[in-house]
């Protein structure tokens, strides 16, 4: 068994409600970048487009970056996460490999090992996540001496571009394109970076798919096993009209029977389906879990005419997160897609003295029922 002391943080979130902060993808629209933005000198010859590569501006345009931290921050965020959303190997060979399927060929086990084996997309990976952590670090630690209010880095480790749960091939149900242990390195070189920027947790998070999720778990516990270090971890999923993780189909009950053994820090919901359609989910998972409870919704369902993208201004996720907070379900709120810093600035005023969720822990927060090795065969 694996224990440490109290969090900072768990302090505070027997206090009040903490807030974390809004979308990075939807705030860098606001400054109007650019292809050549984005690209700078450093990757100007790149063969495909980069525009939506966002976690590349950490490198490119790192001030834009530290603005948006800073902003939020301001707005009164407690917990800002790294802009890391896509800094695998594997999300990162989307835009700099060329498709084989553009030439009848297919992605599969072989075509992964040689993304996972490429030095340059490693490189380039762990550089992401760890400046981007290093960004973070520097605004939390500012804002923090400046207001007296301690802050945290959250080292964001998000989905992926394929699946192990489903297979891309109708007529090949068995067939996956990725291996267990393929995802498991790539989330492994993620968890080290963050680690060496100075996050303060990790956030495996919009869960859609609940065996990459179970492979991001085993490699944060084999990181920490190898490297003799460990970090709370925080773990939120998306989920569907009927409640479900999207392509793996576990309800909220079950993804929580799968990934409680972690002893996570906190557990919860996020992007989604927006807030007005997230409350009896949200609601489920307060019955079950025995931790933190995290929200931060889309700002609504995707609006291409909306100033953000999405429909909900900052009153609106006010009055919606205000809800939860009021029906006790909350320790930890905030926004997802559409949410720019005066959205979370709403939700903060909205919140400021609403008591946090009640919840009793069955055990220290970061134990383990199993080991990494015996967990990984578990998860095949």
């Amino acid at each position: 068994m694996t224990s440490y002391g109290q969090h900072p943080l768990e302090q505070v979130l027997e206090n009040r409600i903490a807030i974390i902060d809004g979308a990075m993808g939807t705030t860098i629209r606001t400054y109007g970048m650019t292809e050549a933005d984005i690209r700078g000198d450093r990757f100007k010859n790149s063969s495909k487009s980069l525009l939506n590569n966002g976690d590349l501006f950490s490198l490119t345009q790192p001030k834009m970056i530290g603005d948006i931290h800073r902003r939020f921050l301001e707005a009164g965020a407690d917990i800002i996460e790294t802009n890391t959303f896509g800094a695998t190997s594997i999300v990162q060979s989307e835009f700099f490999v060329d498709d084989p399927r553009e030439k009848g060929g297919r992605k599969d086990p072989e075509f992964y090992q040689k993304i996972i084996d490429d030095r340059f997309l490693g490189d380039l990976a762990w550089e992401i996540n760890e400046k981007s952590a290093r960004q973070c670090r520097e605004w939390a630690d500012r804002v923090g001496n400046d207001t007296l209010r301690q802050r945290f880095v959250a080292g964001a480790i998000g989905p992926l571009t394929v699946s192990l749960s489903n297979s891309p091939d109708a007529d090949d149900p068995g067939f996956r394109v990725v291996t267990f242990d393929q995802v498991k390195a790539a989330y492994m070189q993620e968890v080290r970076a963050l680690i060496a920027g100075g996050v303060d947790f990790l956030l495996v998070e919009t869960i859609f798919d609940s065996l990459n999720s179970k492979a991001a778990l085993v490699a944060i516990r084999e990181v920490f096993d190898q490297d003799n270090t460990k970090l709370p971890i925080m773990i939120s999923a998306a989920v569907g009209r009927g409640g479900e993780t999207m392509i793996s189909g576990q309800t909220v009950e079950a993804f929580w029977n799968a990934v409680q053994h972690v002893k996570p820090l906190s557990v919860g919901l996020n992007c989604s389906l927006g807030p007005d359609l997230m409350y009896p989910f949200l609601q489920e998972l307060s019955e079950k879990a025995d931790v933190a409870i995290s929200c931060y919704p889309n700002a609504g369902l995707p609006n291409p005419l909306a100033e953000t993208g999405f429909d909900f201004g900052p009153q609106d996720m006010a009055r919606y997160l205000g809800d939860f907070a009021r029906g006790g379900l909350i320790n930890i709120a905030g926004g997802c897609c559409g949410n720019t810093p005066e959205h979370i600035a709403a939700i903060a005023k909205a919140l400021e003295g609403l008591p946090p969720r009640r919840f009793e822990r069955s055990d220290a927060v970061a134990s383990y029922a199993v080991g990494a090795r015996e967990e990984s065969q578990l998860a095949r």
